[in-house]
């Protein structure tokens, strides 16, 4: 990387979509779901699921500036799941849910607002943006099997579901942003 690398913590439903699809996002150098935005120190994935923490599932995204501006990468965000809904994406609903970014910095902050601005004036969606854009917060990392869930529960009913036609959308819209695999012999 010629750049320092930099974070971006979003929310859009089920974290389990969201690592999934930013894994094979090209610029992407770690993702790692978790929880942001509540109250509780150290919540339980049964915590958060039951509402009674505040926090949104959320995925870290650690990514290469030089490769992928953070305004691409919302844009990608943006794509993948429905901004439009308050506190729910398809069947999942509650809090925990929510379309939310949280800006690091009033850089993220203005980008973010200025995308939501453009997507809403372009009527990109049939409704306003719902996304909540809000300052930093405490970032807790999900449990372990949380992590890459989708390359390790492919055949689970959800992630055939709701996931795998997620990543589907994803690479046929991003087709060229999607990382390079290295050939196989």
């Amino acid at each position: 990387m010629s750049e320092s690398p930099a974070t971006a913590v979003l929310g859009g439903g089920c974290f389990w979509c969201l690592d999934a699809v930013f894994r094979e996002l090209e610029g992407v150098v770690d993702v790692e779901s978790g929880y942001a935005g509540g109250t509780a120190a150290r919540p339980t994935y049964e915590a958060v699921c039951g509402g009674r923490t505040g926090h949104a599932e959320v995925v870290r995204v650690t990514f290469d500036p030089a490769k992928i501006s953070y305004g691409d990468l919302l844009g990608v965000f943006f794509a993948i799941h429905d901004p439009t809904t308050r506190n729910r994406q398809g069947h999942d609903i509650g809090t925990q849910y929510r379309s939310v970014v949280f800006a690091q910095d009033e850089t993220q902050r203005q980008t973010a607002e200025a995308l939501v601005r453009r997507l809403d004036a372009e009527r990109i969606f049939p409704a306003p943006i719902v996304t909540e854009i809000t300052g930093t917060a405490t970032f807790w990392p999900a449990e372990a099997y949380h992590q890459d869930y989708f390359s390790t529960n492919a055949g689970q009913p959800y992630c055939q579901g709701v996931v795998a036609p997620k990543i589907a959308k994803f690479r046929r819209q991003f087709v060229e942003r999607l990382k390079k695999r290295p050939a196989t012999a």
